[in-house]
């Protein structure tokens, strides 16, 4: 007698799924039968450990893939609407304002008849929480992938609130791999906020830029950051190389 069709069905099941291959109903722990959705990642880590150049090499390598994607930012270092790296590299972007519905800046670009694939967000940090769960949204609602990135903490040692969000709703919370130093050789996880020689710990919260300009170094005016580590930070010592670290205008 030939072998049935259910036989064959078995047959093509994975093992152990407990399901046929043609089942109607999907075996535990299978995707089959799921809504699609994009994915929401933060990259997180402080100055220097190359958020900005990871943004960019991301976008340069799904765009050889053919895919299209959207670069936002807010308030780069460069104090333009672009994503900028230490390493000099860049590339235009969006600048996003703090009422800005990023859910309908993307409508507006499929309008356009501009694809959107994916996004590529910089400076997360500056964000608000509202356009966090827009981000959110994008990605389960409209299958965009999202790819978001930013210093964790302010000068303070605080959670930034656009980061706290991106903590309780990002799928992937993932540090950057290129290790920053404290002044003491201790991963520096901190930064610092300097006026004039001295750690400071109020103020407000964004200060834009960090290289210093021609004569910013004669000026008294000025501030700084500088990655510290856990007892750095908490203590204030800004290490015997304090004075040679670049100001940035006020």
């Amino acid at each position: 007698m030939p072998p049935s069709d259910d036989a064959d069905d078995a047959d093509r099941a994975e093992p152990g799924s407990g399901a046929t291959a043609l089942s109607t109903v999907p075996a535990a722990g299978s995707r089959r039968g799921t809504t699609p959705v994009g994915a929401l990642k933060f990259f997180h880590g402080p100055m220097d450990c190359g958020k900005s150049t990871l943004a960019l090499q991301l976008d340069h390598n799904h765009t050889r893939q053919g895919r299209r994607g959207l670069l936002l930012t807010r308030l780069d270092r460069s104090r333009r609407p672009q994503i900028s790296s230490r390493m000099g590299l860049s590339r235009p972007a969006v600048e996003v304002a703090e009422d800005t519905d990023l859910a309908q800046l993307v409508r507006r670009s499929w309008a356009a008849g501009t694809r959107v694939d994916y996004l590529i967000v910089d400076e997360v940090q500056f964000f608000t929480p509202a356009q966090i769960d827009q981000l959110a949204v994008l990605a389960d609602e409209t299958q965009v992938d999202v790819y978001t990135f930013g210093i964790t903490t302010d000068f303070r040692g605080r959670l930034f609130p656009a980061t706290a969000r991106l903590v309780e709703l990002a799928d992937e919370v993932l540090p950057l791999q290129v290790e920053v130093l404290c002044w003491c050789g201790r991963p520096g996880r901190f930064n610092a906020r300097v006026v004039d020689g001295e750690m400071v710990r109020t103020g407000d919260t964004v200060v834009v830029a960090d290289t210093e300009a021609p004569g910013d170094q004669d000026r008294q005016d000025t501030v700084r950051y500088q990655v510290l580590c856990r007892t750095h930070h908490r203590t204030g010592d800004l290490g015997p190389g304090a004075a040679a670290a670049l100001p940035i205008e006020t």
